[in-house]
């Protein structure tokens, strides 16, 4: 009993402060780590990243960072061509090819073995890769998610978003413990090399790589004090666009592995159906139990429901109309995140059957102020790794790749 109540005054701890959060020690392993990420249109927050990622705690001499240029726009190769870093590696796709399509070539251009991925907007916690890394001393397992904060930009309102994700980490946490970690997070997922080989395209990569690699066999690992902190879109369309196409991206997961649902694979498919297909199917229940509440009025308990529904759906309609001028009401917060999440997914389910989702996308709007998201400035300086640098040289090929010599 006194076991069960220590538990869960730690999971209450987790939820609400960082402090209750639980990790294992330290080890000694350090394996070379290639770091992936994709990037199109990203010259407001480029070199803040390139700077932020080699600047952590890991030994520089194990480390590497590996971009590829999803044929941008704007003057993000000029800038990264700017850097001086000698663990920095660029390559420039003339065509658009979707993320996961260029994290898998840039996967093939290293020997590292473990590799991480990550967003231009995210920035890591200057130990995030050691604390990343140390899980894969235990050769069973196969990959390891880190936590993502979302924080504020100018002029919005995370409230609702943090709570949902601090929720969304809860439930992690417990799912790790269970051995049914099925997705993780994108801007902060580390994989083995060896395991790193995606047998479907698409858009939800950070889903569908833990997914393939726990039904090798493999253990997937959600670690909370691998922080990568991540900047919330600074408009309300900016985030709602988002949403929808991550919401065609579940549905395009869903159909892809129906498979997962198989009873026989017990724990996994109780986790991916109520985790994960409750959740996708939600905005579809929540318009059957709408309509079915209208059509049964001729009994006052439907009546009742009804109006609840109705004074809901009032709320985010007003919280929606106070944020479109200017003046979010906190009251209105979390049903306005609730319904705008939900609307979101159902055009993003129409958005799938169509086939109007494609591999590309363009990124959300970026502001200039990496290192203000994190409210520490000198964290990442005070953890500096042995970074060395020189210029970086331009080599043009079929992929152009600006390389480090």
């Amino acid at each position: 009993m006194l076991s069960v109540l220590f538990q869960a005054k730690s999971d209450l701890l987790f939820l609400f402060q960082r402090g209750g959060r639980r990790c294992m020690p330290p080890t000694q392993y350090v394996p070379r780590v290639a770091i992936l990420m994709s990037a199109h249109n990203e010259e407001a927050v480029i070199q803040s990243k390139v700077k932020n990622t080699l600047e952590t705690d890991y030994p520089g001499d194990h480390l590497e960072f590996l971009i590829g240029l999803d044929a941008p726009s704007d003057s993000t190769a000029d800038l990264l061509s700017q850097m001086t870093f000698d663990q920095l590696r660029v390559t420039h796709f003339k065509d658009r090819r979707g993320k996961l399509a260029v994290l898998t070539s840039l996967a093939q251009q290293t020997s590292a073995e473990i590799l991480v991925t990550t967003d231009a907007n995210t920035r890591l916690e200057p130990n995030c890769i050691r604390n990343l890394v140390r899980h894969f001393a235990d050769p069973n397992v196969g990959a390891v998610s880190g936590e993502e904060n979302r924080v504020a930009s100018p002029g919005s309102d995370p409230a609702a978003e943090t709570l949902y994700w601090r929720y969304e980490s809860a439930l992690k946490l417990l799912e790790s413990r269970l051995n049914c970690t099925l997705g993780g997070n994108g801007s902060v997922l580390a994989v083995r090399r060896s395991l790193f080989r995606p047998q479907k395209q698409t858009i939800i990569e950070d889903f569908q790589i833990p997914l393939e690699i726990r039904l090798k066999g493999y253990r997937v690992i959600y670690d909370p004090e691998a922080v990568a902190v991540e900047e919330v879109a600074p408009t309300l369309s900016a985030q709602f666009a988002r949403r929808v196409r991550i919401g065609a991206g579940n549905y395009q997961t869903l159909f892809a592995n129906l498979h997962c649902l198989n009873p026989l694979k017990g724990m996994l498919a109780f986790c991916f159906f109520s985790h994960r297909v409750l959740r996708w199917l939600a905005p579809l229940l929540l318009l059957i139990g709408f309509v079915c509440s209208a059509l049964m009025t001729g009994n006052r308990t439907f009546v009742i429901l009804l109006a609840a529904q109705s004074a809901f759906y009032l709320s985010a309609a007003l919280g929606y109309f106070f944020k479109k001028l200017g003046k979010p009401v906190r009251l209105f917060s979390a049903p306005l995140h609730f319904c705008s999440m939900n609307l979101a997914m159902l055009l993003g389910l129409l958005r799938y059957v169509r086939g109007e989702q494609r591999l590309t996308w363009n990124s959300t709007p970026r502001q200039a102020h990496f290192e203000v998201m994190s409210g520490s400035k000198s964290k990442s300086a005070s953890h500096t790794s042995a970074v060395s640098r020189h210029p970086v040289k331009t080599d043009s090929r079929g992929e152009r790749a600006l390389q480090s010599t």
